[in-house]
């Protein structure tokens, strides 16, 4: 079986030459790389892209929860972050899978078992079934959502086709199913399905009645019908059917949140985009009371701050985020929810 690859990331000297000992301790761990700051650190992983980084906050020129918090979007990286007790829920809102609490002169290092727990995030990542089957490692999780969170629900709308597309360019084809409403006329939804099928790694189609929600794929609700969530023996489906506006629209996201939060309760998670009214507020509030983990996107980066405003106004937002955050956040709740 293949190594772990992790790189080191740690701006102390002494602090380096400690873990590099710890993990040069255990036969099945190889230090692909070391840096000792951001910067180098963002080089070491497109050269070597590691199985998992280690990530010391105390680094030079850029901490390294910032670091974390910058990296995510672009490249999802399975990541074990060393800091004070303070920083620990920082780091996991950074998108850190595993925290240990040591300053740069604690003793104590040697008592965090870091490298069973290295071995156990990467494994959780799809590096046992890795190097299982002879497949390189990488760091994109490998199958490890579908069981922890069954399906996403996304709503958007003005200034929504573009605010979408970045999300969905930086999930991996792992991600849970999703379920997305964009408020568009009829055809328009269909070509803005093809454009999501390009953005990236997950796939994107026109949703049709009947259509199951499985991962890596989003289905879009098509532009002159409301689309809800089934389940038909055991697994999610769509409903795709002509019917009233729902909060002033056909596909509406309250319809869709809605039938979200009676059919898949705390297997969900909601996002609200971008968009003007109100619609979707309702809904993500009704996933928020079955259990559904929320995000809204903030003020400052949507285009038109009223869907997403009137859901925080009401309490249906857990966690407010930036639109280049929503992905890490996605991540981080998927790992949280393991």
């Amino acid at each position: 079986m293949g190594k772990l690859r992790v790189l080191l990331v740690v701006g102390s000297l002494e602090m380096r030459r400690r873990l590099r000992a710890i993990l040069d301790s255990d036969i099945e761990i190889e230090v692909a790389a070391e840096a000792n700051n951001a910067y180098t650190a963002r080089d070491k992983i497109i050269e070597c892209n590691p199985d998992v980084m280690l990530l010391c906050h105390d680094l030079p020129r850029m901490q390294g929860i910032t670091f974390l918090e910058r990296l995510m979007p672009q490249r999802y990286t399975i990541t074990f972050v060393i800091a004070e007790e303070m920083y620990e829920e920082a780091a996991y809102n950074a998108g850190a899978k595993d925290f240990a609490a040591c300053d740069k002169d604690s003793a104590l290092l040697e008592n965090v078992n870091i490298c069973q727990r290295l071995k156990r995030m990467a494994g959780a990542g799809g590096w046992l079934s890795a190097q299982n089957t002879n497949t390189p490692s990488s760091p994109v999780h490998q199958g490890t959502y579908n069981k922890g969170t069954g399906i996403i629900a996304i709503g958007a709308s003005t200034g929504g086709t573009e605010a979408v597309a970045s999300v969905i360019r930086n999930l991996k084809r792992d991600i849970p199913g999703i379920v997305l409403v964009q408020h568009m006329p009829e055809g328009f939804t269909n070509m803005f399905a093809q454009r999501l099928d390009n953005e990236g790694e997950v796939s994107a189609k026109e949703a049709k009645s009947g259509d199951v929600v499985k991962p890596g794929q989003v289905l879009l609700a098509p532009g002159d019908k409301q689309m809800r969530i089934v389940k038909v023996n055991g697994m999610y489906q769509v409903e795709c059917r002509y019917g009233p506006r729902v909060t002033g629209h056909c596909p509406s996201v309250d319809a869709l949140f809605e039938s979200v939060a009676r059919v898949a309760g705390n297997d969900a998670i909601g996002v609200l985009m971008t968009g003007m009214g109100s619609d979707g507020a309702k809904g993500l509030l009704a996933m928020k009371k079955a259990g559904a983990r929320t995000i809204g996107q903030d003020e400052k980066t949507c285009i038109v701050y009223g869907m997403p405003k009137v859901a925080y106004e009401m309490g249906a937002v857990d966690w407010q985020v930036p639109l280049d955050q929503i992905p890490q956040k996605i991540y981080y709740l998927l790992d949280k929810k393991q």
